[in-house]
């Protein structure tokens, strides 16, 4: 009956999906673990008629012309500026680090002084990674360095992650730059925002085609069996398409040891005021066990809900048990040996592709993975 199936209805698995069947013609199954599409980007109102994001707050922003025009089709948008701030202190300070950041810490003639000395040094507009601000020789750039790592870095990157900085991978320390710019945006790229009527029902346009079937509340591995190169489905073998989107080692049951990852408890709660914090998103870079407070009337522009609803969020090693979530791989050389160990297993299926952050193991941003998923399907 299908041509293609792909397991989980995520970004990876719902862009492939849409694409496959509107301009292949394939016929796919999609077969979701949860009870709803979307994945981790999932969005819906909470019992106070407040538009929530269930798994931590999404932004979507990108500069790839292609990918916003491809997503515009399933929705309209909230268009704004995402802005964060992280709470020094008494003090509210714009992050990434930038040279508003720096005159709110420094002194007026000071301030002056180490604007001149990072323009200079790196260029007006500039993105520079906190960890090799701490390289540079200069003391004054390497004073600004040290204010950073450790008001705005050090403590909330332990939190995050478990481990100290330099534990962690460049590909992960790149993403916490000084931005030499009064730019306060905590993202530089020309398209920002929400889906104007939530991200749950861009997926469900998505994927409101005559040729894809969605099955909610299925585990692939009540429904699917893999042995050697061969792919079985409902006890027969599949010879078409597989696009698994889910964790690697899980699909082969943890066999040489489960890929760590860290995981989040988001604890929300409903006031009865109209504002909490007066920001979309406070970082607790310093002080508290949680790394942020997400205020989402601020994020997805609502005003027709009364009180406001926050999540804060507690990070935790991920360990498997029921309930916990994937969200973030922990990347180093050892894991990525490990992961390698499972990709080997799957290099026998000749039509069967790992997509996502799960099963790439790997960070992607919304848009990085829609882009990929249309790369995917064309490919096909």
């Amino acid at each position: 009956m299908y041509d293609c199936i792909i397991i989980g209805a995520g970004i990876a698995g719902s862009v492939a999906a849409r694409k496959l069947a509107e301009e292949k013609g394939r016929k796919v199954l999609i077969l979701e673990r949860r009870k709803h599409v979307g994945g981790n980007c999932y969005d819906e109102r909470d019992a106070y008629g407040v538009l929530v994001h269930t798994y931590g707050p999404h932004i979507f922003h990108t500069n790839r012309e292609e990918v916003f025009a491809y997503l515009s089709r399933f929705t309209d948008w909230y268009r704004f500026g995402h802005e964060v701030v992280a709470r020094v202190g008494e003090r509210l300070l714009p992050v990434p680090f930038n040279l508003n950041t720096l005159h709110q810490v420094y002194e007026a003639d000071k301030a002056d002084r180490l604007e001149r000395i990072l323009i200079a040094t790196y260029g007006e507009g500039s993105r520079v990674p906190i960890m090799k601000l701490r390289e540079n020789e200069d003391p004054d750039i390497r004073e600004i360095a040290q204010y950073v790592y450790e008001n705005v870095f050090l403590r909330y990157t332990m939190k995050q992650w478990g481990q100290t900085p330099e534990e962690i991978s460049p590909e992960v320390t790149g993403r916490v730059p000084v931005v030499i710019s009064y730019d306060n945006r905590y993202f530089g790229d020309r398209y920002q925002g929400v889906p104007r009527d939530g991200f749950t029902p861009m997926f469900e346009r998505m994927l409101d085609h005559e040729n894809i079937t969605v099955q909610c509340g299925v585990d692939c591995s009540s429904r699917m069996r893999f042995e050697g190169d061969a792919v079985y489905c409902d006890g027969k073998r599949f010879t078409g398409d597989v696009i698994y989107t889910g964790a690697l080692d899980e699909l082969f049951d943890c066999r040489f040891g489960r890929l760590p990852y860290r995981s989040l408890d988001f604890r929300f709660e409903h006031l009865d005021e109209d504002s909490f914090q007066g920001h979309s998103v406070v970082n607790y870079t310093v002080s508290e066990d949680f790394t942020r407070i997400t205020e989402f009337k601020f994020l997805t522009g609502q005003r027709d809900a009364n009180g406001t609803t926050i999540v804060r969020e507690y990070p935790f090693a991920y360990t498997g048990a029921e309930g916990e979530i994937p969200y973030y791989a922990i990347l180093n050389e050892e894991n990525e040996a490990l992961y390698q160990r499972y990709r080997a297993l799957t290099e026998g299926m000749e039509r069967f592709h790992l997509l996502g952050r799960l099963a790439e193991y790997k960070y992607y941003n919304i848009d990085a993975m829609a882009e990929k998923a249309m790369q995917l399907a064309e490919q096909l």
